[in-house]
């Protein structure tokens, strides 16, 4: 008991210690998914406490960098739960038709596949050309693969399944060029989309929207930094614009709830009151 609550004590101490160096603000995440990637990252980095990983954390950059990797999730999939992109493609984009251009705020994009899922939709409704896309994240590794558009190709089985399942009108191998083992994204894929650094704990709006994804993020928050990102989402949403969750994750009892109604409760999409 008296070694848990050390370790304990030792998480909050390498936290805060993040925070004040590095301006990466882990904080309000969720204790136990936090303290779950720290120990893994004790391991991995063969330390013997968290102590003695904070210290080489601090004293090296490129470490820290390294540590980044274990506490963020950077793990998707393209048209990750179809059922959701279905919803999407007929509640969703008959109202984006109304508007003459369009902005779209893709919140913790990770390594890609939910901004390409997006970008291929937009494009089979007509839609692509007029939207620019965010796509924002913490982690400059995720950015910087997110970027390159590349994949392994065994993945596209994968993907070719959600993408059918999720109402696309075309061959999925359209989008892709299969190369030394790895699938490359159409180019023109990415070019109405702005990939940059952002954290929802620290920074702020940038930009009117008229739809914001954030999926499977808020579930490794506390209620505080999820309100916070909701205030975010409110803020940068345009009248009537739409906000889209992860399949766990929910506006309910939230300080926001009664700012949104659901257009689409099972796939977590919701339109600004």
């Amino acid at each position: 008991m008296i070694i848990e609550r050390n370790t304990d004590i030792e998480i909050r101490l390498l936290i805060e210690a993040i925070y004040l160096k590095y301006s990466y603000d882990f904080r309000d995440y969720s204790g136990a998914s936090i303290k779950r990637r720290v120990l893994h990252a004790v391991r991995q980095f063969d330390c013997a406490t968290v102590s003695a990983l904070q210290e080489r954390v601090l004293h090296d950059p490129g470490v820290f960098m390294q540590l980044l990797q274990y506490l963020t999730i950077p793990v998707s999939e393209m048209f990750r739960d179809p059922e959701h992109f279905l919803a999407l493609r007929r509640e969703v984009v008959p109202h984006l038709k109304t508007w003459p251009s369009i902005k779209i705020w893709i919140a913790g994009c990770s390594t890609g596949e939910e901004v390409y899922s997006m970008a291929i939709l937009l494009r089979e409704e007509g839609l692509l050309e007029r939207t620019i896309l965010y796509a924002t994240d913490i982690n400059p590794s995720s950015l910087e693969k997110a970027k390159q558009g590349i994949y392994s190709l065994p993945s596209m089985r994968e993907y070719t399944e959600n993408y059918q399942k999720a109402g696309g009108l075309r061959a999925f191998s359209d989008y892709y060029t299969a190369a030394y083992g790895n699938a490359i994204l159409d180019s023109s894929l990415r070019e109405n989309v702005t990939f940059a650094d952002h954290s929802l704990a620290t920074d702020s709006v940038f930009s009117e929207t008229q739809l914001v994804s954030c999926r499977n993020v808020l579930i490794y928050f506390n209620k505080g930094l999820q309100d916070r990102a909701f205030g975010l989402f409110h803020e940068s949403l345009c009248h009537r614009g739409f906000l889209v969750l992860g399949s766990k994750e929910t506006l309910d009892f939230s300080a926001y709830s009664e700012r949104f109604e659901p257009l689409c409760r099972p796939e977590r999409i919701y339109r600004k009151l």
